[in-house]
């Protein structure tokens, strides 16, 4: 978990360094990584985020009723005033891949940054596949093709 505030004695230092004694935040590490899940996911471009079982757990969570899933495939490690980001996408045929980097990093960092207060400082994006449209459907007929042949 991250301490937005410092810990020094009664009083808490803000990430503006203001002094208040009303309480200490502190902000869970998988609410970090929600925040920049949504943030990549809402990203043109980006097909999926996570591979294998977190990509598939992260497709089943979007469809259930009052699962966030946001954070599935999206590492974080959170600091007292700082986080890193960690990511695994899918992306789009055709986008350029270093102008959709660039596009969730900033989209990631104001999202962080503007809900949390801590400063995002690395975000490592990496980019296990490309999605081609009609891939999903040719799969589908095959699998179909297989179940109708054995019975």
């Amino acid at each position: 978990m991250a301490d937005v505030e410092s810990l020094g004695g009664s009083s808490t230092t803000g990430r503006n360094g203001e002094r208040s004694g009303r309480g200490r935040t502190t902000i869970a590490d998988g609410v970090v990584a929600t925040i920049a899940g949504i943030a990549i996911r809402e990203t043109d471009g980006v097909h999926s985020v996570g591979r294998g079982a977190s990509k598939a757990m992260g497709a089943v969570a979007g469809r259930v009723g009052g699962s966030s899933g946001g954070g599935r495939g999206v590492k974080v490690e959170v600091g007292e005033r700082q986080t890193a980001v960690d990511v695994d996408i899918e992306v789009e045929y055709g986008i350029p891949i270093h102008e959709l980097a660039d596009r969730v990093r900033t989209r990631v960092t104001d999202a962080v940054e503007m809900m949390t207060g801590l400063e995002v400082v690395e975000i490592n994006i990496n980019v296990f596949d490309v999605h081609v449209p009609g891939d999903d459907d040719e799969d589908e007929e095959s699998r179909g093709r297989a179940s109708a042949r054995v019975q």
